[in-house]
């Protein structure tokens, strides 16, 4: 996010969600940007996020930052320790 944001800095986030999962959120105050110009490299993240079952949001407005949040279920934690 710093890279493309022009922020000097970004805050990261890991939580356990309450229905057995964990959250991963990375937020900047950098440039953002609108919506529709979401590039490759965020289409590419969200592929990876959703096949191992998890869920990403985007939010981001022009001047005011980005955050970015993964949400992934517990089951693909369990399956990473055992692989």
């Amino acid at each position: 996010m710093i890279k493309h944001s022009g922020a000097g800095r970004a805050r990261i986030v890991v939580a356990p969600l309450a229905a057995d999962g964990l959250r991963v959120a990375v937020t900047d105050e950098g440039a953002g940007f609108a919506p529709a110009t979401t590039g490759s490299g965020l289409a590419g993240l969200r592929d990876r996020v959703e096949a191992v079952g998890g869920r990403l949001e985007i939010s981001s407005s022009l001047g005011v930052g980005t955050t970015v949040v993964a949400s992934f279920p517990t089951s693909v934690m369990e399956d990473a320790t055992t692989a």
